[in-house]
Protein backbone atom coordinates (compact mmCIF):
# COMPACT_ATOMS: atom_id res chain seq x y z
CA UNK A 1 0.00 0.00 0.00
CA UNK A 2 1.28 3.18 -0.98
CA UNK A 3 1.29 6.26 1.46
CA UNK A 4 1.59 10.03 0.05
CA UNK A 5 3.45 12.24 2.41
CA UNK A 6 3.96 16.23 2.20
CA UNK A 7 6.63 15.79 -0.53
CA UNK A 8 3.93 14.25 -3.46
CA UNK A 9 1.95 17.58 -1.79
CA UNK A 10 4.99 19.48 -2.21
CA UNK A 11 5.35 18.24 -6.22
CA UNK A 12 1.51 19.25 -6.86
CA UNK A 13 2.77 23.07 -5.88
CA UNK A 14 5.85 22.67 -7.77
CA UNK A 15 4.35 21.19 -11.33
CA UNK A 16 1.57 23.72 -10.91
CA UNK A 17 3.86 26.26 -10.31
CA UNK A 18 6.50 25.52 -14.03
CA UNK A 19 3.31 24.54 -15.63
CA UNK A 20 1.38 27.71 -14.59
CA UNK A 21 1.14 29.19 -18.18
CA UNK A 22 0.72 26.05 -20.13
CA UNK A 23 -2.38 24.77 -21.62
CA UNK A 24 -3.33 21.15 -23.06
CA UNK A 25 -2.74 20.79 -27.02
CA UNK A 26 -5.93 23.18 -28.66
CA UNK A 27 -7.94 23.45 -25.15
CA UNK A 28 -7.95 25.61 -22.38
CA UNK A 29 -7.73 23.13 -19.78
CA UNK A 30 -4.67 23.82 -17.20
CA UNK A 31 -1.37 21.70 -18.13
CA UNK A 32 -1.27 20.54 -15.02
CA UNK A 33 -4.76 18.31 -15.56
CA UNK A 34 -2.59 15.78 -17.04
CA UNK A 35 0.12 15.47 -14.45
CA UNK A 36 -2.50 14.51 -12.00
CA UNK A 37 -3.98 12.10 -14.24
CA UNK A 38 -0.73 10.65 -15.00
CA UNK A 39 -0.20 10.77 -11.19
CA UNK A 40 -3.02 9.02 -10.20
CA UNK A 41 -2.90 6.32 -13.02
CA UNK A 42 0.82 5.38 -11.57
CA UNK A 43 -0.97 5.04 -8.35
CA UNK A 44 -3.78 2.68 -9.52
CA UNK A 45 -1.55 0.48 -11.47
CA UNK A 46 0.89 -0.06 -8.04
CA UNK A 47 3.40 2.84 -8.45
CA UNK A 48 4.73 4.22 -4.92
CA UNK A 49 5.28 8.00 -4.04
CA UNK A 50 8.53 8.33 -6.09
CA UNK A 51 6.79 7.43 -9.01
CA UNK A 52 3.85 9.26 -8.49
CA UNK A 53 5.84 12.12 -8.16
CA UNK A 54 7.70 11.99 -11.23
CA UNK A 55 4.43 11.58 -13.21
CA UNK A 56 3.45 15.36 -11.19
CA UNK A 57 7.00 16.08 -12.90
CA UNK A 58 7.61 14.00 -16.14
CA UNK A 59 7.20 16.96 -18.47
CA UNK A 60 8.89 19.72 -16.55
CA UNK A 61 12.23 18.94 -18.52
CA UNK A 62 10.93 19.27 -21.57
CA UNK A 63 8.34 22.04 -21.47
CA UNK A 64 9.60 24.29 -19.17
CA UNK A 65 13.39 24.01 -19.55
CA UNK A 66 16.54 21.85 -18.65
CA UNK A 67 17.79 24.29 -15.45
CA UNK A 68 14.55 22.49 -13.19
CA UNK A 69 16.95 19.69 -13.10
CA UNK A 70 18.66 20.70 -10.19
CA UNK A 71 15.95 21.37 -8.00
CA UNK A 72 13.81 18.48 -8.84
CA UNK A 73 17.15 16.65 -7.66
CA UNK A 74 17.65 18.30 -4.50
CA UNK A 75 13.77 18.40 -3.24
CA UNK A 76 12.96 14.96 -4.38
CA UNK A 77 15.82 12.91 -4.89
CA UNK A 78 17.59 10.92 -7.23
CA UNK A 79 14.80 8.42 -7.80
CA UNK A 80 12.53 11.09 -9.16
CA UNK A 81 15.09 12.81 -11.16
CA UNK A 82 15.87 9.72 -12.98
CA UNK A 83 12.61 8.77 -13.54
CA UNK A 84 11.42 12.19 -14.57
CA UNK A 85 14.89 12.20 -17.26
CA UNK A 86 14.27 8.75 -18.51
CA UNK A 87 10.86 9.92 -19.43
CA UNK A 88 11.97 13.20 -21.08
CA UNK A 89 12.66 12.94 -24.84
CA UNK A 90 14.45 16.51 -25.50
CA UNK A 91 14.62 19.96 -23.31
CA UNK A 92 12.42 22.89 -24.15
CA UNK A 93 16.21 24.40 -25.16
CA UNK A 94 17.09 21.17 -27.01
CA UNK A 95 13.97 20.64 -29.21
CA UNK A 96 14.05 24.79 -30.05
CA UNK A 97 17.64 23.70 -31.39
CA UNK A 98 16.79 20.98 -33.27
CA UNK A 99 13.62 22.43 -35.08
CA UNK A 100 15.68 25.40 -36.08
CA UNK A 101 18.41 23.41 -37.62
CA UNK A 102 16.04 21.69 -39.91
CA UNK A 103 12.45 20.21 -40.28
CA UNK A 104 10.15 20.09 -37.40
CA UNK A 105 8.41 16.53 -38.68
CA UNK A 106 11.82 15.23 -38.83
CA UNK A 107 12.63 16.34 -35.76
CA UNK A 108 9.99 15.03 -34.10
CA UNK A 109 10.23 11.33 -35.99
CA UNK A 110 13.64 11.22 -34.83
CA UNK A 111 13.33 12.16 -31.25
CA UNK A 112 9.98 9.59 -30.81
CA UNK A 113 12.22 6.81 -32.47
CA UNK A 114 15.10 7.24 -30.33
CA UNK A 115 12.48 7.47 -27.41
CA UNK A 116 10.61 3.92 -28.69
CA UNK A 117 13.92 2.48 -29.07
CA UNK A 118 14.82 3.30 -25.38
CA UNK A 119 11.09 2.40 -23.82
CA UNK A 120 12.53 -1.08 -25.13
CA UNK A 121 15.05 -0.75 -22.28
CA UNK A 122 13.88 1.17 -19.60
CA UNK A 123 13.57 -0.66 -16.54
CA UNK A 124 10.44 -1.26 -15.07
CA UNK A 125 9.68 1.80 -12.63
CA UNK A 126 10.05 4.16 -15.37
CA UNK A 127 8.19 1.82 -17.35
CA UNK A 128 5.36 2.40 -15.53
CA UNK A 129 5.47 6.11 -15.20
CA UNK A 130 6.27 6.30 -19.04
CA UNK A 131 3.23 4.16 -19.85
CA UNK A 132 0.78 5.90 -17.50
CA UNK A 133 2.00 9.46 -19.54
CA UNK A 134 0.76 8.08 -22.41
CA UNK A 135 -2.11 6.09 -21.46
CA UNK A 136 -3.42 9.22 -20.27
CA UNK A 137 -2.44 10.75 -23.42
CA UNK A 138 -4.22 8.32 -25.67
CA UNK A 139 -7.23 8.66 -23.55
CA UNK A 140 -7.68 12.24 -24.18
CA UNK A 141 -7.21 11.78 -27.90
CA UNK A 142 -9.78 9.20 -28.24
CA UNK A 143 -11.89 11.37 -25.82
CA UNK A 144 -11.56 14.32 -29.02
CA UNK A 145 -12.11 11.72 -31.68
CA UNK A 146 -15.61 11.03 -29.45
CA UNK A 147 -16.42 14.66 -29.14
CA UNK A 148 -18.66 15.78 -32.69
CA UNK A 149 -17.10 19.48 -31.95
CA UNK A 150 -13.95 17.71 -32.66
CA UNK A 151 -13.35 14.16 -33.93
CA UNK A 152 -10.45 14.10 -36.62
CA UNK A 153 -9.95 17.16 -36.34
CA UNK A 154 -7.92 16.40 -33.10
CA UNK A 155 -4.70 15.30 -35.29
CA UNK A 156 -4.34 18.71 -36.47
CA UNK A 157 -2.92 19.76 -33.25
CA UNK A 158 -0.47 17.02 -33.80
CA UNK A 159 3.21 17.58 -35.73
CA UNK A 160 3.17 14.39 -36.91
CA UNK A 161 -0.94 14.19 -38.11
CA UNK A 162 -3.22 11.86 -38.41
CA UNK A 163 -0.70 9.23 -39.62
CA UNK A 164 2.47 9.87 -37.57
CA UNK A 165 0.44 9.73 -34.74
CA UNK A 166 -1.31 6.70 -35.03
CA UNK A 167 1.60 5.28 -36.43
CA UNK A 168 3.64 6.07 -32.68
CA UNK A 169 1.08 5.09 -30.67
CA UNK A 170 0.94 1.60 -32.58
CA UNK A 171 4.36 1.10 -31.75
CA UNK A 172 3.70 2.05 -28.16
CA UNK A 173 1.12 -0.21 -27.73
CA UNK A 174 3.46 -3.21 -29.16
CA UNK A 175 6.16 -2.71 -27.09
CA UNK A 176 4.02 -1.91 -23.79
CA UNK A 177 2.26 -5.40 -24.39
CA UNK A 178 6.03 -7.32 -25.28
CA UNK A 179 6.97 -5.49 -21.46
CA UNK A 180 3.94 -6.84 -19.82
CA UNK A 181 3.43 -3.15 -18.54
CA UNK A 182 0.62 -3.42 -15.67
CA UNK A 183 -1.07 -0.68 -18.58
CA UNK A 184 -0.59 -2.30 -21.45
CA UNK A 185 -3.90 -4.10 -21.80
CA UNK A 186 -5.82 -0.55 -21.48
CA UNK A 187 -3.39 1.30 -23.45
CA UNK A 188 -4.11 -1.42 -25.86
CA UNK A 189 -7.70 -1.17 -26.02
CA UNK A 190 -7.61 2.57 -25.98
CA UNK A 191 -5.42 2.59 -29.04
CA UNK A 192 -7.75 -0.06 -30.86
CA UNK A 193 -10.77 2.33 -30.36
CA UNK A 194 -8.48 5.46 -31.87
CA UNK A 195 -7.84 3.94 -34.89
CA UNK A 196 -11.26 2.43 -35.61
CA UNK A 197 -12.75 6.11 -35.22
CA UNK A 198 -9.54 7.50 -37.10
CA UNK A 199 -10.69 4.92 -40.18
CA UNK A 200 -7.28 3.49 -40.38
CA UNK A 201 -7.11 0.62 -42.83
CA UNK A 202 -3.97 -0.87 -40.74
CA UNK A 203 -1.66 -0.62 -38.65
CA UNK A 204 1.68 -0.14 -38.85
CA UNK A 205 4.26 1.27 -36.37
CA UNK A 206 6.59 4.12 -36.58
CA UNK A 207 9.31 4.04 -39.19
Amino acid sequence: MTALSTRFTDAVDYARAAHAAQYRKGTQIPYLYHLLGVASLVLEHGGDEDQAIAGLLHDVLEDCGSEHEHPIRTRFGERVIEIVLACTDGSVEDKAAAEAAGSRLENWRQRKLAYLAQLRGKPDHVLLVSGCDKLHNARAILGDLEHPDVGPAVFERFTAGREGTLAYYHSLSDILGARRAPMAWAFEQTVARIHSLAGAAGRRGLE
